[in-house]
């Protein structure tokens, strides 16, 4: 916040209060915190946390079987050129 917000010259009490509305929407529901499973605040207070980690679970396991299945592709394809 110290970066955001108080760097910056405010010349009405409205525009400080604007930037400080947005730094904490932003902290809020778009920064992802690290001790919360890279979820947001808001994911984890509305309750959204487990489900997301399951669709993240899911979306792990596709990508590493696909790229399991190109590189499995990839080493089959050299032997054939080979052989």
């Amino acid at each position: 916040m110290k970066n955001q917000i108080l760097l910056n010259n405010y010349y009405f009490p409205s525009e400080l209060q604007e930037h400080l509305q947005r730094f904490v929407n932003y902290y809020n529901h778009e920064r992802y915190h690290e001790s919360l499973d890279n979820l947001t605040l808001a994911d984890v207070y509305y309750g959204r946390g487990h489900e997301i980690l399951e669709q993240r679970e899911k979306i792990k396991i596709a990508t590493l079987a696909m790229r399991r299945k190109m590189h499995y592709d990839k080493q089959t394809k050299l032997l054939t050129l080979m052989g």
